[in-house]
């Protein structure tokens, strides 16, 4: 049950979606003054290091945060004429980001100052950074060792109440806090998937979160594998979100094949995660536009080969 760590996956494409996701509605909703709650329901351990050992270890990172800063290019300039030549040729500038992902680089950048990405802010760091004193972040972490570390980087924000840490299991307690008093929240349910169970009580969560609060936002992250509970998950939120007369917005990003591959030697490799998803029931309106605009970048800058591609739609 504890083994997944999340240190292993910091900063990967999936993080990059999920990040570019969460930063772009909350910004919105940050936007009304009345305070905002936000639940995370598996916090991991809130901070990691990209240079320690456990990112070195898988390295996902380097086709995440890492690759999407070494795509960003100083502006072209024209090479110089060649003799013969008797027009000059323009030289097409480079796209600039799409506002999501460009916001998304800025938090990051926040957090290195100098450059680069070697911190990596999780969820609870990326929100605590984002909220307003007056806002509420409310974290649990099953996992020893990450409730260990999250305590640990939390106390050095000395952000008082404005944090809330459990060591408790999300799904079953983080009802408790809806709906918070100013009747505005945001949850995020991002577990590992590690077991099978977990697709199910997401469902049920969700179920139960909308009947205690109809009008909060729930975020859900998913990896897009060949498992079927992994493609039941978003048609079943969809179905929930419609049943329940609510808006629904569902973003993918798939950066490679999920195949299995052969290595030189006949043995069989695994592709590792081709691709996670965004379920948001209750999104901000100004959010499908954002994603409409840098999902395709997305894409362009994180693909490993040309199976990459991405999907957005919504309903309600």
């Amino acid at each position: 049950m504890f083994s997944y760590r999340h240190a292993f996956h910091a900063g990967n494409h999936a993080d990059v979606l999920k990040h570019t996701v969460l930063i772009a509605a909350l910004d919105h909703m940050l936007e009304k003054e009345a305070a905002l709650t936000v639940v995370d329901t598996h916090a991991g351990a809130g901070l990691y290091r990209l240079d320690g050992d456990y990112a070195d270890t898988s390295g996902e990172a380097a086709e995440g945060i890492l690759r999407l800063l070494s795509e960003k290019k100083e502006p072209a300039t024209p090479a110089p004429a060649a003799k013969s030549a008797t027009k000059k040729v323009a030289v097409e500038a480079e796209a600039p980001l799409a506002d999501a992902i460009a916001r998304y680089l800025s938090v990051i950048h926040d957090f290195n100052p100098k450059g680069g990405a070697r911190v990596y802010p999780g969820s609870p760091f990326i929100v605590q950074h984002l909220l307003r004193d007056h806002d509420k972040l409310k974290l649990f972490e099953l996992h020893p060792t990450d409730a260990r570390t999250l305590d640990a980087n939390i106390a050095q924000l000395e952000a008082g109440r404005q944090i809330v840490v459990l060591r408790e299991d999300g799904f079953s307690s983080a009802t408790k806090f809806l709906p918070p008093p100013s009747r505005r929240a945001l949850v995020l349910m991002d577990p590992s998937y590690e077991i099978k169970s977990d697709y199910g009580r997401v469902l049920d969560f969700a179920a139960e979160a909308l009947k205690r609060f109809a009008t909060g936002t729930y975020a859900v992250w998913y990896p897009i594998i060949p498992r079927p509970e992994a493609h039941d998950l978003p048609r079943r939120l969809k179905t929930m979100a419609t049943k329940a007369g609510k808006p629904w917005l569902h973003a993918t990003l798939t950066v490679k094949s999920s195949k299995l591959t052969s290595t030189p030697t006949g043995e069989t490799k695994r592709p590792g995660l081709p691709a996670s998803g965004m379920f948001l029931i209750n999104p901000p309106y100004t959010l499908k536009p954002l994603l409409a605009a840098a999902l395709p970048q997305l894409v362009e800058k994180l693909a490993q080969d040309r199976n990459a591609t991405f999907s957005l739609e919504s309903g309600g």
